[in-house]
């Protein structure tokens, strides 16, 4: 038994094709970032402590899933869909919580990485 057995991976159905397990990493992965991200924004802004430890957890988090993601998706789509992902979660963050309004283009670039994303995944065969 070695130090890296004592700490479990998350596990998700075998049954589950490929894309639906990728898919499910990624937005998990997103997620908690975006939680992260929040945190630190709102730590920066108020200097709350409870902001700070929500953002250490949520780190430590988001390293566990994201090494046990890596147990039946490939690093490169994982890794795409969860920027993507958390990027597109990070503009509606701030132009809902925080006033900024992007400009149309902004939101074509967005459309352009999400079909991008989903080809990695449609086309991912690992």
């Amino acid at each position: 038994m070695t130090a890296l057995d004592v700490v479990p991976m998350l596990r998700l159905p075998s049954s589950w094709p490929l894309v639906v397990n990728a898919t499910v990493a990624m937005a998990a992965l997103a997620v908690i970032d975006l939680v992260a991200a929040y945190a630190a924004k709102e730590w920066v802004l108020h200097r709350a402590s409870s902001m700070l430890a929500l953002g250490v957890v949520s780190m430590v988090l988001l390293f566990w899933v994201y090494a046990s993601a890596l147990q039946f998706a490939e690093l490169s789509v994982v890794t795409f869909g969860w920027i993507v992902l958390l990027q597109l979660g990070v503009l509606v963050l701030d132009q809902f919580k925080y006033g900024v309004n992007h400009p149309p283009r902004t939101w074509l670039v967005v459309a352009i990485m999400m079909a991008a994303q989903g080809y990695l995944v449609l086309g991912s065969t690992s």
